[in-house]
């Protein structure tokens, strides 16, 4: 039996990619993302989850996300540290 909190839907993955299901179903027959089929529905194990997330995301987003995380923390470092502490 499988055990259902190990294993994410398709929906629930289109709304954590913010696609379309038929988007995740597209990726799905195209080898992209790497799934499961039970009865008429597919399946993705949540240990695949990083390397979905990580093909969706180029190097160069990367970038542009640890670019912007830094110049946050050293903008905003003090109110950060505040926040964090409420």
């Amino acid at each position: 039996m499988i055990n259902e909190k190990e294993y994410l839907s398709t929906s629930e993955l289109a709304k954590m990619l913010r696609i379309s299901r038929i988007a995740v179903f597209n990726k799905i027959k195209t080898g992209k993302i790497k799934a499961v089929k039970i009865g008429r529905n597919f399946v993705i194990h949540k240990s695949d989850l990083s390397g979905i997330l990580g093909e969706v995301l180029t190097s160069e987003q990367k970038t542009e996300i640890d670019n912007a995380v830094s110049r946050t923390a050293r903008e905003y470092g003090e109110t950060l540290r505040l926040l964090g502490a409420e």
